[in-house]
């Protein structure tokens, strides 16, 4: 039986930041929380009859800003978790909050709501660049952010950070990695801005934005100085301390199951030897309304095996450790040999390497050049 997550989706901000392409709104004077959890309790009781009792390890409260919803809400909705899951004891529940909108309550609130693990959207240290991202919070907000939240007896932290920032050089890059570690977190994550469509910086890229070679330097080098501080790199853009890794994303990389609910979250569930997607309404009302007519999907379809391949491969070369033969043969329902000519032709590249006894993983190089090793893979239609 594949692990099982559930996702559950926040869609609310304070401002919607010029850099993001998440399914967030901004959220106005009177954004509907109350409607909205209603909502999410009724999606919740659909995709527990979804589980089929299997257990659920992982909890993972996105958004938006989920800590614009005060600890009461979170309650409710962490409450019906518990009360319509076959929920593990020590299942990992994370919630993402910014440092400056815990204005809803206290982080000692949402941790008796539940929440275990807290991943806070620091992004910079520099006042500068945070106002040139859009963010509603300063660099001083960041420390205060983390104090409240290990007074509330957070032990496991996450703190967001982004690199090649408009007007960001190595120094710069590496100030802000030791300003994060310098308040322990357990978990940085560390990934390149990058200019998605659809968002404000794509329309109008920002100016000092760090070419490719500089990025490159920033990347090496910062990379270079979390393993100094003690940070082991087990993803792409994800940084532990003391084995802290985040359960949930690993659960994804490792192309296991799981749940969505909420405004335009996306689900996989594997039933019998097939692989299913499916997605709810991504607009909040449509969504509100689809759920409160009884409707909490927005259409399912099953993965064919080039779907399967591709997104295996798409998640699991994420990890420089790679994954084992048998890993994909169970998650993907497939044999071992759809990947033998993809996979030679990468051995030859140079882009992947075995890893142990009967696995595989990128390469240095491959790992340089991700994008174009997953797109290897891609059914060729």
């Amino acid at each position: 039986m594949l692990p099982l997550s559930l996702y559950v989706h926040l869609p609310w901000c304070v401002r919607k930041c010029p850099y993001c392409d998440f399914n967030s709104y901004k959220a106005g004077t009177h954004p509907a929380r109350d409607r909205y959890v209603d909502a999410l309790l009724i999606d919740l009781e659909a995709e527990a009859r979804r589980a089929g009792g299997r257990e659920l390890g992982t909890v993972f409260l996105g958004g938006g800003t989920p800590s614009l919803f005060p600890p009461e809400h979170i309650a409710r909705i962490l409450g019906a978790v518990r009360d319509q899951f076959n929920l593990a004891a020590d299942a990992e529940i994370s919630m993402e909050a910014n440092p400056g909108t815990v204005e809803c309550g206290s982080p000692t609130g949402y941790r008796e709501a539940g929440v275990n693990r807290l991943s806070i959207g620091a992004q910079s240290f520099s006042d500068t660049a945070l106002s040139v991202l859009g963010r509603v919070h300063a660099a001083d907000d960041i420390a205060r952010a983390v104090d409240e939240a290990r007074a509330a007896g957070f032990e496991n932290l996450n703190l967001d950070l982004m690199y090649a920032l408009p007007g960001q050089d190595v120094d710069g890059a590496i100030a802000d990695i030791e300003s994060a570690a310098a308040l322990e977190p357990a978990h940085i994550s560390w990934y390149q801005l990058t200019l998605e469509p659809n968002t404000v910086f794509h329309a109008r890229p920002p100016d000092g934005m760090p070419n490719d070679e500089l990025a490159i330097d920033i990347q090496e080098s910062g990379q270079a100085r979390l393993r100094e501080l003690g940070y082991e790199q087990y993803e792409v853009s994800a940084w532990a301390r003391d084995g802290r890794r985040c359960r949930h994303n690993l659960n994804y990389w490792l192309f296991g199951d799981y749940l969505a609910a909420g405004a335009g979250a996306h689900g996989k569930i594997t039933i019998g030897r097939g692989a299913w997607r499916y997605a709810k309404p991504a607009n909040p009302l449509s969504y509100m309304r689809s759920v409160e007519d009884g409707r909490t999907d927005d259409g399912s379809r099953q993965l064919g095996n080039d779907e399967l391949l591709f997104e295996f491969m798409l998640n699991a070369l994420r990890l420089p450790g790679g994954f084992e033969t048998s890993l994909f043969e169970q998650r993907t329902g497939l044999s071992a040999a759809v990947l033998e000519n993809s996979i030679a032709a990468q051995l030859e590249r140079g882009l992947m390497e075995p890893a142990g006894a009967s696995g595989w993983r990128p390469t240095e190089l491959g790992f340089r050049f991700l994008n174009e090793l997953q797109a290897s893979f891609l059914p060729e239609s």
